[in-house]
């Protein structure tokens, strides 16, 4: 067995207008792959903290705004230079504390952080386009639209890739001249409350704070009066809840929620260049992320080669803690996530599923100190079986069969989800046309995931029950502004 050495547990707190704000209330932040070690205890902020921090935000927001752009982006620009550093540094900096709270492998924590500071970088292009005055002008009068910052943002961000889905509202935010009230994810909080307190010494006090806690900590954020956009990275049932509490101060919001994303895998495809990556598109982070391929239907000429060979090269995963050099496949964040999982799994099996466990287990012996899960191909599950109509946010793929482009397209549409999809195919014009029939707000071909040039430019976000509004390229970042238009009548 390899030993892990366990650092000594930190204690962090709010970071309020440029200081570290203690509570009587903190919270433990235990490490996914071995639950007995606390990595952090974390204060709770109460409601006036709270309203600190917003009041704080709200009192930096107008001299913040009245710096020019090009100043604002060069500070957001510093801000990715430093992000860069840190992951340079690997897991003898932030990395290594990213890597233990949410149980991410270090080269997917520290891809991150390089993705972090490129989304800054992007934010800072997009806004030279999304800032511009647009002036129209005829013989009577001028037409001048410009885009003014949106007021203090309340930024809440989820466990599974925190420091670069917090930069992808931090970086639009701050070029478009706002300013920020962070809420933390309760099970990983702490590299975003570290990273913050590093960033703020390039910014006006004030101009960012962090707060921790649950859902009464992001309730009160949604209730203020003086914030003025929710920015929610998450799960449905909780923007329902902040949409219901936004509307009572008709809060601008911008959710990018969960998604059921079907892959689908024509009878064209060469199965040996398909297969790897395909697998990275449904168990990077071990499933954990929004836009993974939780749907995988395959035609039925090729599906039981296809299977057979993507079983094959998943059973060489290797399931143990992050920070075990063995280790390919890390634990899943938290307890309650895990428990959801297994009942999934067992409720399939219930139901006549026919599920093949795969991969390897790298320590057997310690497997229960952590919230370990080995990963689960689902052989034609039948299409109402939850397995197949939730979205499982886990290490669980069912693979289907489909006849027909027809029949496929049907499936693929049947859910109140419309995040991503995927189409894998060697015809790319078949692989556009079939793409534009998908209800989905992005879908990928040949692999599920951005290119450089997709993060620059590509919009993200989802429709349906995957969220409002989008992130990344111009039309993400004018959601953190308001428009101001003005009509000049010529004498």
């Amino acid at each position: 067995m390899t030993i892990l050495v366990t650092p000594a547990t930190l204690t962090v707190d709010n970071f309020i207008d440029g200081a570290w704000v203690g509570s009587t209330e903190r919270f433990d932040v235990r490490d996914p792959g071995r639950r007995d070690d606390v990595i952090a205890r974390v204060a709770v902020a109460d409601q006036a903290q709270v309203d600190r921090a917003v009041e704080a935000a709200h009192k930096a927001l107008k001299p913040w705004g009245a710096i020019s752009i090009d100043d604002r982006a060069a500070a957001v620009l510093r801000a990715a230079d430093l992000i860069e550093e840190e992951a340079e540094k690997g897991i003898e900096g932030l990395a290594g504390v990213v890597v233990r709270e949410t149980g991410m492998l270090p080269v997917e924590i520290i891809m991150e952080l390089r993705g972090a500071a490129y989304a800054a970088r992007d934010n800072v292009e997009a806004a030279k386009v999304a800032l511009e005055p647009v002036i129209v002008e005829d013989k009577t009068s001028i037409v001048r639209i410009e885009h003014r910052p949106i007021g203090v943002v309340a930024a809440i961000v989820p466990w599974n890739a925190p420091i670069v889905l917090l930069i992808r509202k931090f970086a639009p935010a701050l070029v478009a001249g706002d300013t920020l009230v962070i809420k933390t994810p309760p099970t990983a909080p702490v590299g975003v409350a570290i990273l913050m307190e590093k960033l703020a010494g390039l910014f006006p006090q004030g101009v960012i704070n962090v707060v921790h806690g649950g859902a009464e900590t992001g309730a009160a954020l949604s209730a203020h009066p003086k914030v003025r956009l929710i920015s929610f990275t998450g799960g449905g049932a909780a923007a329902k809840q902040i949409m219901k509490t936004a509307a009572d101060t008709l809060k601008n919001v911008q959710f990018e929620l969960g998604g059921n994303d079907a892959a689908i895998v024509l009878d064209d495809v060469d199965m040996d260049k398909t297969i790897p990556t395909l697998i990275a598109g449904a168990f990077h982070r071990s499933g954990q992320f929004c836009f993974a391929i939780k749907r995988l239907y395959v035609h039925e000429r090729i599906y039981d080669a296809f299977f057979e060979k993507l079983a094959a090269q998943i059973d060489a995963f290797r399931v143990g803690h992050p920070l075990d050099p063995r280790t390919t496949f890390g634990p899943i964040n938290n307890p309650g996530q895990l428990a959801f999982l297994k009942s999934l799994v067992e409720k399939t099996r219930a139901a006549g599923g026919e599920l093949i466990e795969l991969g390897h287990k790298v320590d057997p012996e310690s497997w229960d100190e952590g919230n370990y899960m080995l990963p689960v191909l689902v052989k034609k599950p039948a299409g109402d079986f939850d397995i197949v109509t939730c979205e499982q946010f886990g290490p669980v793929l069912p693979v289907m069969s489909y006849k027909s482009e027809d029949e496929v397209v049907a499936l693929a549409n049947g859910t109140e989800y419309g995040l991503g999809s995927s189409i894998w195919t060697s015809d790319f014009e078949r692989g556009v046309a079939l793409a534009r029939r998908l209800e989905a707000g992005m879908t990928y071909i040949n692999k599920n995931a951005q290119s450089r040039l997709g993060r620059r430019h590509m919009p993200f976000g989802g429709i349906k029950q995957s969220g409002i509004g989008t992130e990344n390229s111009e039309l993400g970042l004018a959601e953190f502004t308001e428009i101001h238009a003005m009509n000049f009548h010529k004498v």
